[in-house]
């Protein structure tokens, strides 16, 4: 009796004026992408990794502009150069501005580096674009820190900001180690240090246990602004003219925007919905306040809701990847996964390079049995991003489908290289495990799935097939009876019923 199949899961230095010129020209991304690269500086400890932004030379002493937090330990660290060399830095010179999350560091050095120009941000305004520059953290798949440029859009530039005074949002897709990095505007000036990155693209949906992406476009950075004002306290003069202070009568859109994504990363649904309301009062256009709106009613099992603010968000801008990405993921949780696909499609259309929508549409075809196609999606995203675990894990699952179960072990193994905090992966390499005769192992996985997720139902399943097999009967029924009760509070009835006939049977 192959009722263990039901266990598979879903988805697995010179003084310059502050102010625009009185010609300004916005460069392209190749020519920002040219002056962030030599601006950028990788900060390297051993335990980690982080960036900063070359400010200021006085002699043959830099200063470099970082956040707080990627030097907040005193460590032995250095700082690499763009062309490659290392300089050690000296912690008795790290200054840390107060009340917020920047820092200044210093080396020494005969050779010529370029220095960032400094902008204006408080002309970084929603819409206007943003680039962001840094060197991820290695990872098991990516052996060595990279250097990386990516491109987005402002998307709040708040009057009060967040707890260490962070006000900007943009929506460039950022990965660890890139803290403070240079956020720079289409003249390639530094309007920011980026300090945190989008924490909410990973969603775990409470009805179907299945893992995709979706995108809310939620990175905080630090104006240079606040920097400028507060770079007196630790011994830094950049020669500029700050503009004046404009006086707030009233709170913005891009306020209530701001406290809205924090609140939703802190997993303040309900209060992030009422924040992104009041911003999108304020400004009806606002696309990102719809957008992140949904993924809030998303997280609460509203379904049809979020679907409605992607409507008004695509409405507002038809060529908005994001939203059809994130649509797609609703549709998908709702049991539309064609015109789930179908979203998938329009976001690819609009941004070939889209990962997240290769992955998410590679889950929906899984389920629609189309293994082949889901695997040509997986092996897109993953040529886009060799270090997307979930990937790995949703081609884990095809393979599975296949019948090639030692394939579907390794995927599921270089997914939890990469992120061992996954507990689909350990679910499914069990079940492969299983039906190759290894039950102990089986155990294992399911166990370690359990340990990261304790309300997994399909770990559950999985290890009580396993027990029943070794001669665990009560064991067995105990652990069948946990996934029935799980899948009945998610609202699946159906997979409910059967596992209380299969304990009747085993009884």
């Amino acid at each position: 009796m192959k009722f263990y199949y039901a266990i598979v899961p879903a988805i697995m230095g010179v003084a310059i004026t502050l102010g625009p010129p009185q010609f300004a020209v916005a460069l392209s991304s190749n020519e920002v992408g040219k002056i962030a690269k030599a601006i950028t500086v990788l900060i390297d400890n051993q335990n980690g990794s982080g960036t900063g932004v070359i400010i200021q030379r006085e002699g043959n002493t830099y200063i470099v502009l970082t956040a707080k937090h990627v030097i907040e330990n005193q460590a032995k660290y250095e700082i690499v150069t763009p062309d490659g060399q290392r300089y050690p830095l000296d912690y008795k010179t790290v200054k840390k501005l107060p009340e917020v999350d920047l820092a200044i560091v210093q080396f020494t050095s005969q050779q010529t580096y370029t220095v960032a120009k400094i902008g204006n941000s408080n002309a970084a305004t929603e819409g206007t674009t943003a680039y962001v520059a840094g060197f991820p953290q290695a990872t098991a798949a990516i052996s060595s820190t990279i250097y990386n440029f990516v491109t987005g859009r402002i998307t709040a530039n708040a009057s009060k900001p967040l707890r260490d005074g962070y006000t900007l949002v943009y929506s460039n897709l950022t990965l660890p180690g890139m803290s403070g990095g240079p956020v720079l505007n289409d003249r390639g000036e530094l309007v920011g240090i980026h300090g945190r990155g989008d924490e909410a693209d990973i969603e775990t949906s409470k009805i179907n246990s299945t893992i995709a992406y979706v995108k809310s476009g939620f990175n905080l950075g630090i104006p240079v602004n606040t920097f400028l004002r507060l770079s007196t306290q630790v011994g830094v003069d950049l020669g500029v003219s700050l503009p004046s202070i404009a006086t707030e009568t009233a709170p913005k859109a891009d306020d209530f925007y701001i406290q809205g994504g924090d609140k939703y990363d802190k997993g303040d649904f309900k209060s992030a919905i009422a924040d992104y309301t009041k911003a999108i009062s304020l400004n009806p256009q606002y696309l990102k306040a719809y957008n992140n709106r949904g993924l809030a009613r998303y997280n609460l099992g509203d379904f049809q809701g979020a679907i409605d603010d992607y409507n008004r968000a695509i409405k507002i801008n038809p060529k908005d990847a994001d939203s059809y990405n994130n649509r797609g993921l609703a549709r998908y949780s709702l049991g539309d996964k064609k015109g789930a696909i179908a979203d998938y499609n329009q976001a690819i259309k609009i941004d070939s390079n889209y990962v997240f929508a290769y992955n998410n549409r590679g889950i929906s075809r899984n389920n629609l049995e189309d293994s082949k196609g889901a695997i040509a999606d997986f092996n897109q995203a993953l040529k886009i991003n060799p270090n997307y675990a979930e990937a790995y894990g949703g081609r884990g699952i095809s393979r599975y489908q296949l019948g090639d179960k030692k394939g579907a072990i390794a995927d599921y193994t270089q997914a939890l290289r990469i992120n061992p905090n996954l507990a689909p992966p350990y679910a499914g390499r069990g079940i492969a495990r299983f039906e190759l005769g290894d039950k102990k192992g089986a155990i294992t996985d399911f166990n370690q799935a359990l340990r990261i997720n304790p309300n997994f139902a399909p770990a559950y399943t999985g290890r009580g097939v396993a027990r029943y097999t070794l001669g665990d009967k009560q064991g067995a029924i105990a652990d069948l009876q946990k996934a029935a009760n799980l899948n009945l509070e998610q609202g699946k009835t159906d997979d409910y019923q059967q596992l209380l006939e299969l304990i009747k049977k085993l009884q």
